[in-house]
């Protein structure tokens, strides 16, 4: 009797084994890596000098170079989650009341976008909006402007970009949210006087806001975390968080600063997902990949 009930105790671990096994692998190892190099120094030799220093989080806390980035992080990314916002929630609410047929065909369609390289996407905004490129050609062509425009490299292009990149998650997660609303409330509410707008206004738009907030969730951590789209269609000062951890890694191999820098904006955004979490809960989020 006791081996059996030890042996049900067991049984879920082993079952899990695999997928705990990858997470540590892939995860949490590496992130704890990642803490040790925090505390470790660059020296002037470029060695990294073992041992427990607060130099990095001292430089990233303090210095106000890095807070001002990281609020320029985070005020690019609330722009752009608020534009994804009000320019998904249309299409995402025609996709779900669509007859069951078109409906199919909207969806591979919004799918495509996901086939093709990010990186791809977001150069293709030079051959759109360059001085030489599609935009600039056409409105020279029909006399609009006698020379091209200086469109890129600013921060409106980088939001351009992010919404551009993002969108497509802000519409999937808001069409799941109102694909599962009953049509009957909305007639219910109808046949009890409410025009069209006020039913959607008290019924569609409530029960469709954990969508809109899970595809906001996404939207901002997304944003924040991107490091391509300022390189490609920003200027020198539009550079965002992500890039200062790009560059002390990659260009400075600075890794305990670029360690320290990373988990800053680790632990902001984890914040930001546990928040959401305690009063919304995740399962809105995995829906969308359902």
């Amino acid at each position: 009797m006791a081996a059996d009930v030890a042996g049900a105790r067991r049984t879920p671990w082993v079952l899990l084994s695999p997928s705990l096994a990858t997470i540590s692998l892939l995860l949490i190892i590496p992130m704890m890596f990642i803490v040790v190099y925090s505390f470790w120094l660059r020296t002037a030799t470029g060695a990294d000098q073992v041992g427990f220093y607060l130099d990095n989080w001292i430089e990233v806390l303090g210095d106000r170079f890095y807070r001002d980035i990281l609020f320029q992080t985070f005020a690019i990314a609330f722009y752009t989650t608020v534009i994804c916002a009000l320019v998904g929630y249309i299409p995402a609410y025609f996709v779900a009341n669509t007859p069951m047929k078109s409906k199919t065909f909207l969806l591979l369609m919004l799918m495509l976008p996901f086939w093709i390289s990010y990186i791809i996407r977001t150069m293709s905004w030079i051959n759109i909006l360059g001085t030489s490129g599609a935009l600039n050609t056409l409105m020279i062509s029909l006399g609009i402007i006698d020379e091209p425009i200086q469109m890129l490299y600013n921060q409106t292009t980088v939001i351009l970009g992010l919404v551009h990149y993002l969108l497509p998650f802000m519409i999937l997660n808001v069409y799941v949210s109102l694909d599962g609303i009953d049509k009957n409330l909305t007639e219910a509410a109808k046949s009890l006087g409410c025009t069209g707008w006020q039913a959607f206004r008290e019924v569609t738009l409530p029960l469709s806001f954990p969508g809109l907030a899970a595809g906001s969730l996404l939207c901002f951590v997304l944003a924040a975390g991107t490091y391509i789209t300022p390189i490609v269609l920003g200027g020198p000062r539009d550079a965002m968080f992500a890039n200062l951890v790009f560059e002390a890694i990659v260009t400075q191999l600075n890794w305990p600063l670029g360690s320290a820098l990373s988990l800053v904006l680790l632990a902001l955004l984890g914040a930001l997902v546990v928040i959401y979490t305690r009063y919304l809960g995740v399962d809105q989020i995995a829906k969308s990949f359902k």
